[in-house]
């Protein structure tokens, strides 16, 4: 499995799992689908957002592991 952290970025996280997509959203992050994003990092993504990268990133986890 690939290994989402805080240094990936947004379209890669996506690309790996469009999945994913929903749980950005859900935190907020709503920007998804603009290009821009698909760049930023999810530890950045999450800074400017005001939200916990690891909080994130366990959610994250959590989806890849119950699809996997």
């Amino acid at each position: 499995m690939t290994r989402i952290t805080k240094d990936t970025t947004i379209g890669e996280a996506i690309q790996y799992d469009a999945g994913i997509v929903s749980i950005l959203m859900g935190a907020g992050m709503h920007c998804v689908g603009c290009p821009s994003s698909a760049g930023e990092t999810l530890e950045e993504a999450a800074m400017v957002h005001g939200l916990d990268c690891d909080e994130l990133l366990q959610d994250i986890h959590d989806y890849l592991q119950s699809v996997g």
